[in-house]
C-alpha cells in the first residue's frame, strides 16, 4: 500500500493524526512520525494517534500516542477524547472504553461534540512521577528563572505545575525545555505554569514533553487541578482555562480524575507513500 488514510482531530486545539492500524499493523519509526507531524512539509500535528486493536475484551480499542519529536508517550486526555468519540460514532453507544499502556480509560458521550474521560487514578509518591530520588512531590526543589516550587503529579505521564501570579507573563518557550530536562525527572516531564482566577477557575498555560508549547492539555489540566487542590488553592471541581478553551475536571474521592470537554474532527486526507519513505 503505497498511501495511508488519517482522520485529523483536535481537543481545543490540541491536534493530532489519527492513523486506523486495526486491520494492518504501522510501526512507523520516529523520521516517519516527525515527519507526519511536521507543519510545513506533513500533516502537522502536536501527536500522531495509533488506533489498534484492543488487547483486553472490555476495551474499544487501544491507542497508542507518538509525540511530534517521534516518541512514545503514555497518556494524553485530548487524544483520549477524540479517540473515544471515533469509536462512539463507529457503535453508535455513548460509552467507550480506550485501553493505553497505562490502563483502560472510561469515556462517555458528555452533550454535542463533548466527552467525559475519567484519566485514572492521581499517582503522588514520587516513584511514580517517576523522580531520580526521593523527595517531596507537592514542593520539589527545582527551579528555572521565574519558576521555583514546583508540585509534581502523574496522570499516566509526568507532569510538574508551578503557580504564578500572571500565567501569560512565563516565557514558557524558555523555560519549559529547562525543566523537562531537570536531571530529576528521568523520563522527562510536561511543565505547566498556573494561575488561581478564583475557588473554581484555574488559567493554566503548558509546555508539552517532545512537542513544545500546545493549546491544550488535558492531562495537564487533571495534573493542575490536583496540586492546586492539594495546596489548597482551590476545591476538587474546577474549570482550568488553556489556550484553546476550557475543560471540567474534578477530582473524585476516589483518587481518579474525571476531564471533560470537545472533540473535533478537522477533515481526512490521505498520506502520500513519499512522506513515509515507502516505495
Amino acid at each position: 500500500m503505497k498511501d495511508l488514510p488519517f482522520v485529523k482531530m483536535h481537543g481545543l486545539g490540541n491536534d493530532f493524526v489519527v492513523l486506523d492500524a486495526r486491520a494492518q499493523s504501522l510501526e512507523l519509526t520516529p523520521a516517519q512520525v516527525r515527519a507526519i507531524a511536521d507543519r510545513r512539509t506533513g500533516v502537522g500535528c502536536d501527536q500522531l494517534i495509533l488506533v489498534e486493536a484492543e488487547r483486553d475484551a472490555r476495551a474499544d480499542a487501544y491507542m497508542r500516542i507518538r509525540n511530534a519529536d517521534g516518541g512514545e508517550v503514555e497518556a494524553c486526555g485530548n487524544a483520549t477524547r477524540c479517540v473515544a468519540a471515533m469509536r462512539m460514532a463507529e457503535t453508535g453507544r455513548d460509552r467507550a472504553v480506550i485501553e493505553t499502556t497505562v490502563g483502560l480509560l472510561d469515556a462517555e458521550a458528555a452533550g454535542p461534540d463533548r466527552v467525559a474521560v475519567d484519566m485514572g487514578p492521581a499517582r503522588l509518591d514520587w516513584r511514580e512521577i517517576p523522580l531520580a530520588a526521593p523527595a517531596d512531590t507537592l514542593h520539589l526543589d527545582v527551579e528555572a528563572g521565574p519558576l521555583g516550587d514546583g508540585a509534581a503529579v502523574n496522570i499516566g505521564n509526568p507532569h510538574v505545575v508551578f503557580f504564578v501570579a500572571d500565567a501569560e507573563a512565563v516565557d514558557l518557550e524558555r523555560w519549559g525545555p529547562v525543566v523537562e530536562h531537570d536531571p530529576q525527572f528521568p523520563e522527562r516531564t510536561n511543565v505547566e505554569v498556573a494561575e488561581i482566577i478564583s475557588s473554581t477557575e484555574v488559567r493554566m498555560r503548558v509546555w508539552e514533553r517532545g512537542v513544545g508549547i500546545t493549546r491544550a492539555c488535558g492531562s495537564g489540566a487533571c495534573a493542575t487541578l490536583v496540586a492546586a487542590n492539594r495546596r489548597g488553592l482551590i476545591g476538587r471541581v474546577a474549570d482550568v482555562r488553556l489556550d484553546g478553551g476550557t475543560l471540567q475536571i474534578e477530582w473524585l474521592e476516589n483518587g481518579h480524575v474525571r476531564m471533560t470537554g470537545p472533540a473535533a474532527v478537522s477533515f481526512h486526507g490521505t498520506l502520500n507513500g513519499g512522506l513515509l519513505g515507502r516505495e
